[in-house]
Order: structure tokens, then C-alpha cells, then sequence
């Protein structure tokens, strides 16, 4: 992340996640960001998620899935390439979610991540949002 773009003042609904446990917050980046909206978790994804990216992504996903019952939500509304090692990723941070009573999905209103969600067969366990819910 730029310092112009951390210079911003966020909203009441934009603040960032926090770690009950003591976990260091995961650094800011350009690819993700993290926030809390409501009762929701929201791990923001942009750019291009790939191999050289994918380890960014992944500081944010451990701390939104490290608490006891996370609802996180990932939106890959501004996600320009997604490739298999993101969904590696995102099958991790499921799995973590999920074996601490939480869940992990998935906020996307682009046919290209339902085509790769479709032929990686995740479809089912990643039925995507089309907006973060109120």
C-alpha cells in the first residue's frame, strides 16, 4: 500500500481487524487489505493474485481466520488475475475457518472467478457472493 493510499480516513465500517490472541496485524500491501464490516471480517483481494502475490494475501487470511468463529468474507470484486495458487490459499484459510467453528466465503460478481471456481470444482464450497451483505 502507498502512503497516499493509508493517508486516507476510513469510515466507521473500515477499521482495521484486530487479533484478540496478540498477533501482530498482517502488513499493509497492495493486494489486500483487511477490515471489519458489521459482524464480518473482510479481506479485501486486488491486482493479480499468483504465485509471486499469493504469500501477501495469505498474512491476511491467517489473522481474519486466527480468532475462535470467523465470518470472513474475502471480496475479489478488484481482483484482475486469480490464479490456482490464490485458491490453494483459499482453501486454507476455509479449512482454518472451519475447524474454529467460523466460516470463509467468497464476494465476486465477475464471470471469470465463477468460471475458475467452477472448473477447479470449488463451486460448491465456494458459492460467491455478488455484494458483502448488510
Amino acid at each position: 500500500m502507498t502512503p497516499e493510499a493509508d493517508d486516507r480516513t476510513r469510515g466507521p465500517s473500515e477499521r482495521t481487524a484486530s487479533d484478540s490472541s496478540g498477533a501482530l496485524p498482517p502488513t499493509a500491501n497492495p493486494y489486500a487489505r483487511t477490515y471489519v464490516h458489521g459482524p464480518f471480517t473482510v479481506v479485501e483481494v486486488s491486482g493479480e493474485i499468483d504465485l509471486a502475490t499469493t504469500g501477501l494475501l495469505a498474512e491476511h487470511l491467517d489473522a481474519a481466520t486466527a480468532r475462535p468463529e470467523p465470518d470472513v468474507l474475502v471480496d475479489l470484486r478488484h481482483v484482475d488475475f486469480f490464479d490456482c495458487s490464490g485458491l490453494r490459499e483459499l482453501c486454507r484459510a476455509d479449512s482454518r475457518a472451519r475447524e474454529r467453528g467460523g466460516r470463509l466465503r467468497l464476494v465476486s460478481d465477475t464471470a471469470r472467478i465463477h468460471r475458475l471456481l467452477h472448473a477447479a470444482r470449488l463451486l460448491r464450497r465456494f458459492p460467491p457472493l455478488s455484494r458483502i451483505p448488510e
